[in-house]
């Protein structure tokens, strides 16, 4: 192998590749990353059984080849250096990176002990990458952390109708984004259930300028893929029955309340500060306004007031400051409708995007209240 390459380019290829990569694989050649240079293109693949990344950039290709060496290193050493033209050859068993005055030897993988790639699921439907990137930044806010139920943390994705629905829950809380998307068919109506963390690591890195590709094959059906831009990832399904939670959304809620989310944020953070780590705060509404309060007689105490719009009975409620912020976070719009039935029930949260307008339903958050004594 003789490539001649761009360093800028070569080193994002490189470290958005091996990211997949894990920090205990199963086995040592799972440490690498394959690099093959052939018809202008230098691919760059990485596998762990689980999940693989695939990426491609162009190249001066002097002579075609292919090598197999450390992920982790050879996207430190890309890294690090200078900007401008790098070399990359190999002979016997090294390979040489090279570029300005610098000089770096990597011993080869053998090729023959890499795995072999799954293949790229076909093409379900696409979407821009804005639209899917805030989609997973608000469905992916409840996703669990607790590994012992692997379906806690996943993102249900239904596909029907030209919409997906994207839905995630720890048990606590709900969240779901809805988007129109243009599907490879018109018959499409498939779920599947995908890693969360997966989700976002896509969502992070993608050039918003191409749409995403989401791949999947029925008669391969553990297996989900996204492309955007050449970059191509794919993992494998999780293995479980996701909790039935549309009977957790009411049908109706006697008690709406509109507020500007970035002061409810603001005060929510004030508020909290004297709160004990996990203590819930107390939002009471009545005239109008809430009263947000935290702490308790005996212990540092915090109060603030809101002006809201309000239709219903007053209620006291209270919740955990984290998830509430977590969940308000991901509201785009300027308002924010909290749906409110009692101080025991779920309550819903959604965008408005004017304060005297109508929520928006392609971002709903669910989250259980705290129960608390006066």
């Amino acid at each position: 192998m003789k490539v001649e390459i761009d360093s800028s380019a070569f080193s994002e290829a490189v470290s958005w590749t091996t990211r997949v990569i894990p920090a205990r694989p199963a086995t040592p050649i799972l440490t690498g990353v394959k690099l093959e240079a052939a018809d202008g293109l230098l691919q760059l693949s990485a596998f762990d059984y689980e999940v693989s990344a695939r990426h491609h950039i162009e190249a001066g290709v002097d002579e075609s080849g292919l090598a197999v060496v450390q992920g982790k290193l050879l996207a430190d050493i890309g890294k690090a250096l200078p900007v401008g033209k790098i070399y990359l050859s190999t002979s016997g068993a090294k390979l040489t990176v090279s570029g300005g005055q610098s000089t770096f030897s990597l011993p080869l993988m053998p090729q023959s002990d890499y795995p072999e790639l799954p293949q790229i699921p076909d093409a379900l439907g696409s979407v821009d990458a804005d639209t899917f990137a805030h989609a997973v930044a608000q469905a992916t806010v409840a996703i669990s952390r607790e590994e012992s139920r692997p379906v806690l943390t996943g993102v249900k994705m239904i596909f029907s109708d030209g919409k997906v629905q994207m839905t995630s829950t720890d048990r606590f809380r709900l969240s779901r984004s809805t988007f129109a998307w243009s599907p490879s068919a018109d018959d499409i109506d498939t779920s599947l259930l995908v890693r969360g963390t997966l989700l976002r690591d896509v969502a992070r890195s993608l050039d918003t300028s191409q749409n995403v590709v989401v791949g999947f094959n029925p008669d391969s059906p553990t297996l989900v893929g996204f492309d955007n831009a050449g970059k191509i990832s794919t993992a494998q399904l999780i293995d479980g029955e996701f909790p039935s939670v549309d009977r957790l959304f009411a049908a109706d809620y006697p008690i709406h309340v509109v507020l500007d989310k970035n002061a409810l944020i603001d005060a929510i953070r004030r508020v909290s500060l004297v709160a004990e780590r996990n203590a819930p705060i107390r939002m009471s509404f009545e005239n109008n306004q809430v009263t947000l309060s935290a702490g308790s007689a005996d212990e540092s105490q915090a109060k603030e007031t809101l002006s809201v719009d309000m239709d219903g009975d007053p209620i006291t409620i209270a919740f955990n400051p984290a998830y509430l912020v977590e969940g308000l976070s991901a509201v785009y719009e300027p308002y924010v409708r909290m749906k409110m039935i009692s101080p025991t029930k779920a309550v819903e949260f959604n965008g408005q995007q004017d304060q005297d307008g109508e929520e928006s339903l392609d971002y709903r958050y669910l989250l259980v209240p705290v129960r608390f004594v006066d």
